[in-house]
């Protein structure tokens, strides 16, 4: 997440919207040129936006970093593109995906946000950057819909552009909290030193709170570092100091999650024994199985999710497009939470080309049907999603977190299965949060 950014009260009117438009294709013209093309791509055959029956959307996502990389994202938007396509498009509509490699830079997410400008994209769907600063105002300037971020940063949950489809970290930390505040004597969070980073803390300990637990130790870690054997003796340190109540260690260090627990496994044998817990996207089945599975580090960890976890039948439809279309594409893991997000933006922005009919699709009719009430279902993968400026968190800042559930995953004999049946709305919780 970024620092705080100003919530807009109310959506910039549709005719000044195009206007605005306007003037920033014409701005971006002149001022991306050839460097726009470095890191974006589009599915073969791309035709470009308005004027014919082809819809242009895009996906970007960091890739090749040293800190969090997500490329499954729009390797997958690419493969669902084919997929939809082979089916006939949406209304007899062709779809093409740009693709662009946000790179983990605000630098970069601007220039991704320019080229979705320049293309006259639809809408920005199933994508992934912890730099909303460096792209929500170019879009929200050109009135192009962000569907289904990754939900990393505060801004979208704020944007009156903004259409997530799940909670982001501030669900996942919040209900992670209210479990370990019933399982944990003395909790350490490991976090980014970042911006994002910083809301972190807050939302891990409204669940505390709630639970009746003191506040969790707030360890800054540096996001690429190459080992964390200072943090992860500062964290041991914390969580074992009262023997009769074992404490526990919350890496949130997204991809750098696996590097702190290489560090973790080394040091843990000179402490008493505590327990791990993360939450989905720091860690999932490939990081379960690459650590070394049932003899790994992870194994007894608690992990919050957004979805159900990914043996669930629920996910059946995502396997079989990744069959289809992208089978022996390493790129492209159905258990990974960035692949499955980008799979249930897709399904919403399907839903609202659908309720389209044969009338016009661009920026305007799509965020015109989303804020005009559309209820988009998920098959149960999420609840049914609306999308409401002025919503139930609101008064703590996330007016358009429209969707607070998460699940209660655990890692069992080396497999992340469901620790709880069903979903945990967080909602109150969220509501109590000291942000």
């Amino acid at each position: 997440m970024t620092g705080r950014r100003q919530t807009r009260s109310t959506v910039l009117p549709r005719l000044l919207t195009r206007r605005v438009r306007a003037a920033a294709l014409t701005t971006g013209a002149l001022a991306a040129g050839a460097s726009l093309a470095a890191g974006c791509g589009v599915v073969p055959g791309a035709t470009g936006g308005s004027g014919d029956d082809t819809i242009t959307v895009m996906t970007w996502a960091p890739q090749d970093t040293d800190a969090t990389n997500k490329p499954g994202m729009p390797a997958f938007a690419e493969a669902w593109a084919r997929w939809i396509n082979a089916e006939g498009g949406i209304n007899g509509r062709r779809v093409d995906v740009l693709t662009c490699n946000e790179r983990n830079d605000s630098v970069s997410a601007g220039r991704c946000a320019r080229r979705a400008v320049e293309e006259e994209v639809v809408a920005v769907v199933g994508s992934y950057s912890q730099h909303a600063e460096g792209f929500l105002p170019t879009l929200e300037a050109a009135g192009i819909p962000y569907i289904g971020g990754y939900g990393i940063t505060t801004a979208e949950f704020t944007s009156p552009l903004s259409y997530p489809v799940n909670g982001g970290q501030p669900a996942l930390l919040a209900g992670l909290g209210r479990t370990l505040a019933d399982t944990c004597g003395p909790v350490t969070l490991i976090r980014p030193d970042t911006l994002a980073g910083d809301q972190l803390p807050p939302l891990l300990d409204s669940g505390l709170k709630a639970g009746g637990h003191a506040l969790a130790g707030d360890q800054r870690a540096v996001e690429s570092a190459t080992s964390y054997e200072a943090q992860t003796r500062r964290a041991l340190e914390r969580a074992t100091t009262d023997p009769a109540e074992p404490g526990c260690v919350v890496p949130a260090l997204g991809d750098r999650t696996g590097t702190f627990m290489d560090s973790f496994r080394r040091a843990r044998a000179d402490y008493p024994g505590v327990r791990t817990a993360t939450v989905l996207g720091s860690v999932d089945q490939s990081a379960v199985d690459a650590s070394g599975g049932a003899s790994g580090p992870y194994e007894g960890s608690y992990v919050t999710g957004w979805y159900p976890a990914a043996g669930d039948a629920r996910w059946a439809p995502l396997k079989k497009v990744i069959e289809k279309e992208a089978f022996g594409d390493n790129r492209i893991d159905a258990a990974d939470a960035g692949v499955q997000t980008t799979w249930i933006a897709y399904t919403v922005f399907r839903q609202v080309v659908e309720s389209l009919g044969d009338g016009e699709v661009n920026s305007d009719t799509v965020s015109g049907a989303l804020d005009g009430g559309l209820k988009v279902t998920t098959g149960d993968l999420t609840p049914t999603l609306e999308w409401k400026f002025q919503d139930e968190l609101a008064a703590v800042g996330y007016p358009r977190l429209v969707n607070a559930n998460v699940t209660l995953q655990v890692v069992e004999k080396g497999r992340l299965v469901a620790a709880r049946e069903g979903f945990t709305d967080v909602t109150e919780t969220l509501r109590g949060a000291d942000l």
